[in-house]
């Protein structure tokens, strides 16, 4: 097993990520660095990711955020050991920038270039606050996707078991927050006013819960109408919308529906270990739920604190380290972006 330094890059869509992650030859995994660049407020007046904003933030975030990742950590070019970076799946032009960006550093550290699966490296951000992570069923959530995965090993194969078929949760919990008057990311916005709400005040549906249905998959495009013909209905009738509990019935149909397939997909896989990650695992009712379903399944509940469950460096570098350990073949220097990687592909080769 190899020991060594990594340097992570991620650019998927809005924030430039730059972490540093130690792993020793026992395979423990420590995080030195982690700096985060968010274009958000740039987006914000647009109500949602401008790609070409995105894209040209990166560009001039790029070689500042490296710079203080390797002052914060404390070592110098020669000290990094390899480079890993979001390959995709992403925005295009937003992977173009971390993608050339680590060709250059590897090339011109002369060092190992680990392109990687965005998807793997947010479950493998989990091993940098609870250690190595033992088979799991990992249950991603974030503006772009919904995805339960079976993770026998970080190094791979993930076999997708479910994922969303329209809407993410997070571009759900978007959707729902403009509609709600709430700021661009909703996300947070609505966890903090749901707070104060009654989450069974309106009987929003489950989507694709029948006995029919995928039992892995998610919907939430169905949840978002719905929300938006109850308060359409409450405006035609001049009747003032009750903002925290809508919000707070909305976060609990996403959140109730995740958490009963995420327990019902370890369930019927012979899995004893649920690792929850994406941005919308910061989500607070998400995380309680979670927690207490898993401890009446008699299941173990593993979630990186919300710093971690974001789009950041750290979790390229501690895929990457993963990767430098196990003395996995790098990938080449004409590694592509792909947009579209699948789950499946944890290393492109």
């Amino acid at each position: 097993m190899t020991s060594g330094l990594v340097l992570g890059i991620e650019t998927s869509c809005d924030e430039t990520g730059v972490g540093i992650v130690r792993v020793d030859a026992d395979g423990t995994t420590t995080l030195l660095a982690n700096e985060i660049s968010s274009s958000v407020e740039e987006h914000a007046r647009f109500g949602g990711v401008v790609p070409e904003v995105a894209s040209r933030a990166h560009l001039q975030a790029m070689v500042p955020a490296v710079h203080r990742a390797m002052a914060t950590a404390g070592i110098t070019a020669r000290d990094v050991d390899a480079v890993a970076v979001t390959a995709g799946p992403g925005l295009s032009g937003a992977l173009l920038v971390g993608v050339a960006a680590a060709k250059a550093y590897a090339a011109a550290w002369d060092v190992p270039l680990y392109g990687v699966n965005h998807l793997a490296a947010h479950v493998a951000v989990d091993t940098l606050q609870n250690g190595p992570l033992p088979p799991a069923l990992a249950l991603l959530v974030s503006g772009g996707h919904s995805s339960l995965l079976s993770v026998p090993d970080l190094a791979g194969p993930v076999t997708p078991l479910g994922a969303t078929i329209d809407d993410a949760a997070g571009e759900a919990f978007d959707k729902v927050a403009r509609l709600l008057g709430l700021p661009f990311p909703g996300g947070p916005h609505i966890d903090r006013v749901a707070r104060d709400g009654d989450p069974s005040a309106v009987a929003f549906p489950r989507g694709l819960t029948g006995p029919r249905d995928a039992p892995f998959d998610f919907s939430f495009s169905g949840l978002k109408t719905a929300v938006a013909r109850h308060v359409e209905a409450l405006e035609r009738a001049g009747t003032p919308v009750p903002v925290v509990d809508v919000a707070a019935s909305f976060q609990e149909a996403v959140v109730d529906v995740l958490t009963a397939k995420a327990v019902r997909a370890a369930r019927e896989h012979g899995m004893d270990v649920l690792c929850l990650g994406g941005g919308v695992a910061a989500n607070s009712r998400l995380r309680a739920l979670a927690q207490d379903r898993c401890d009446a399944a008699g299941l173990v509940l593993r979630v990186p604190r919300p710093v971690l469950c974001t789009d950041n460096g750290a979790m390229v570098a501690a895929l990457g380290a993963h990767l430098l350990a196990r003395d996995a073949a790098p990938s080449p220097l004409a590694l592509p972006a792909d947009s579209s990687l699948p789950v499946t592909e944890v290393l492109v080769g």
